[in-house]
């Protein structure tokens, strides 16, 4: 039975005040325990290389760290604790030793295996006091496509996570980028709205100027006729 209008409003409200409080936490949870890794110059680079064919490595992180936090706090709400911060510093610098892969493997084979100890030094750069928990999510974070089982339920969390977020990346692709499947539909729509008003504007001239044909073909008639009398 459908619910009365009044109830589903108030759903809808409920919904988007929930995901407004969650959006809010998330931003100060980065904020307090990776805000310097989001100002590092890592980071700022990583938005300039692409990963995962159209996103790059910046938005899959943000992407992943964001993904991590929805799972802690659900986690939550059923009494299951997990390391905030952990989480955080290690879903941004997970990916991190992917930077300049060209220059550091020699192939996309020997990235995928190695960046996660690369990208384990990138984080000791970045926080010189790396927990032992945070390290086990770095190197860990591939499996179960490869390495090592993560130790720990934050480790488990964020792999979750990069393995959801890396078919998310090839949908939404990259807004900076303007690359992915949800960008090329949304260029493939407005080329289809720009070629039917095109149509419709070409049709609307088409009738005026058949219209204007007709009128002027009746005028001639009648001045025809009237010259006649």
């Amino acid at each position: 039975m459908r619910r009365p209008v009044h109830e589903d409003n108030t759903f809808r409200q409920d919904l988007r005040r929930s995901r407004e409080d969650r959006r809010i936490r998330t931003e100060e949870d980065l904020r307090q325990y990776g805000g310097e890794i989001l100002a590092s110059e890592e980071i700022r680079d990583a938005y300039e290389q692409t990963h995962h064919l159209w996103s790059t490595v910046g938005e899959h992180t943000l992407r992943v760290a964001v993904a991590s936090l929805a799972i802690c706090y659900a986690l939550k709400r059923l009494h299951i604790h997990t390391d905030v911060k952990d989480v955080v510093v290690g879903s941004l610098c997970h990916d991190l030793g992917i930077l300049g892969r060209e220059e550091k493997f020699e192939n996309q084979h020997e990235c995928t295996r190695e960046h996660p100890e690369e990208s384990v030094r990138v984080a000791e750069q970045l926080v010189p006091e790396l927990s032992d928990r945070s390290r086990d999510i770095i190197q860990n974070h591939m499996w179960p496509l490869g390495g090592k089982r993560p130790t720990s339920m934050e480790g488990l969390i964020v792999s979750v996570a990069d393995k959801y977020c890396s078919i998310k990346d090839l949908v939404k692709g990259s807004d900076r980028k303007h690359t992915g499947v949800r960008n090329t539909v949304q260029d493939a729509r407005e080329t289809a709205r720009d070629t039917v008003r095109e149509v419709r504007t070409n049709a609307q001239d088409a009738v005026q100027e058949a219209r204007d044909t007709v009128e002027a073909v009746r005028q001639t008639v009648r001045e025809a006729v009237q010259g006649k009398r």
